[in-house]
């Protein structure tokens, strides 16, 4: 087996372990908190989680990459949004893990980190969610 037949395989097992690895650090981060963590900590996550729904909604075989044809702009525009939202998604978490550095009151630098590595870890389980699988 030649690794092309073996992606679809493991590829989403990969993803399935790396969208785990993702929300485990951040769990571990808020149960480890000294202080509450506020809603608005967990808004890049879910958000980054939504991401990788909207982007994995796409088949690969439905899009036109001809510059010459029209194709199917609702689902180029769809990825568009999707990827949109999750890189805003990845900027508010490093934008949370800037200001959990410079507070003293508010939840730990840790707590900001475990938000940054989840939206990393969700966003590329769903990117390799998305090569993978076939319908």
């Amino acid at each position: 087996m030649d690794f092309a037949e073996l992606w679809p395989i493991i590829g989403p097992a990969i993803a399935g372990a790396l969208f785990g690895v993702g929300w485990w650090f951040w769990v571990d981060a808020v149960v480890c908190s000294s202080v509450k963590v506020s809603f608005v900590d967990y808004l890049p996550g879910i958000f980054a989680s939504l991401a990788a729904l909207m982007f994995n909604c796409v088949r690969k075989e439905d899009i036109d990459y001809s510059p010459y044809e029209e194709g199917e702009w609702r689902l180029k525009l769809w990825l568009f949004l999707a990827y949109v939202v999750s890189f805003v998604s990845l900027a508010a978490s490093v934008g949370l893990l800037i200001r959990d550095a410079l507070e003293k009151s508010g939840p730990s630098a840790w707590t900001g980190t475990a938000g940054v590595l989840q939206c990393v870890f969700v966003l590329i389980s769903g990117l390799i969610y998305w090569t993978s699988h076939s319908d």
